[in-house]
Parts: C-alpha cells; structure tokens; sequence
C-alpha cells in the first residue's frame, strides 16, 4: 500500500463547487482507499492505496464529478514526493511565515516565464512539478500570485501554504 496525498483544485472557494470533507470521506472510503483523512475545507486528502497513480486519480475524479456533479482535477503526490518538496525549500532562507509561503502543486513540470512581471518583494522559484513563491505581503496581494494565476493553457495546478504542506506530511507518518 502506498500513501498519497491528493490535492483537489477550486472546491469550496466561494458558494459553488461545495464538497463536505465528511462527505469526501466516505466517497472515498466506498471507492475501497485506506486510511482516509482530510485536512481543512480546501481539499487535501491523505488516503492509502495499491492501485496505480493513473488509476487513482482517475477513479477520484470521475467519483467526485458523478457524486457532486462538477470536474474537479486531482493533483496526487506519494509520500517520497510531498517530502521532497518539504526537503528543497528553495525559499528558507527568506521564508519564514509559512501563511506567506506557498507551493503550486502541477501536474507536470512548467516553468513560467514572469520576466516581465514586477516581482515587488515576492520571490519565485520553480522546480520539477512545484513553484513556490514567498509573498511577505500575503498571497491575495502578491504580484507573483496574480501573473501565476493569469497563465493560459498550463497545466493544471492548485496552491498550497507552507502550513498545510507541513500538516500533510505528518499525516502520512
């Protein structure tokens, strides 16, 4: 069995794409995955499985889609993964607010180009399938943030804090 952490993009932010994590939960467990526990409203999920990764995230999203009735992409990291991100922390050395320290977590690698983006204060790195970025300002008012967020036709992505990086890989042991 494998432990992963599944990280689902745009659920419950604002009034629609609404998913209890109770009721994701059982979702999941009636799909026949393991050790299933969320952290916080915005779709981080720990789960233990023996299919594939292909397979899991498949079978996660078209269950999501037939039982809420919205797509919603799945971004999946075993644990080796989630603790090799924590391991890098490219931005340690000015990072120290990890509310202000944020992961976009992809489904394969991209490296945007923000050249001409006045970076202000935030910081920027991007590797393999992660780019993180410190946002003294917090996140809501980082220029990195925005030009991140007006990127057409990347792949699919969704943001993380520090924190929540942190309490998901102590929840997979």
């Amino acid at each position: 069995m494998t432990t992963y952490a599944l990280l689902l993009r745009g659920i419950n932010v604002g009034r629609n794409r609404r998913v209890g994590m109770a009721d994701l939960r059982a979702l999941l467990a009636e799909q026949g995955f393991g050790d299933v526990a969320t952290l916080l409203q915005s779709g981080n999920v720990v789960l233990t499985t023996d299919r594939s990764r292909a397979e899991l995230r498949s079978e996660v999203e078209a269950a999501i889609e037939k039982r809420f009735g919205f797509a919603v992409d799945v971004i999946v990291r075993d644990r080796a993964e989630l603790a090799a991100v924590y391991a890098l922390n490219p931005l340690a050395d000015v990072a120290h607010d990890g509310s202000r320290y944020a992961v976009t977590f992809l489904h394969e690698p991209f490296a945007p180009d923000l050249g001409g983006v006045d970076r202000g204060d935030d910081r920027f790195a991007a590797h393999g399938r992660e780019l993180y970025v410190w946002c003294p300002h917090g996140l809501s008012d980082s220029p990195v943030m925005t030009a991140l967020s007006k990127i057409k036709n990347g792949p699919p992505a969704t943001v993380r804090n520090w924190n929540t990086v942190e309490k998901l890989l102590s929840m997979m042991g």
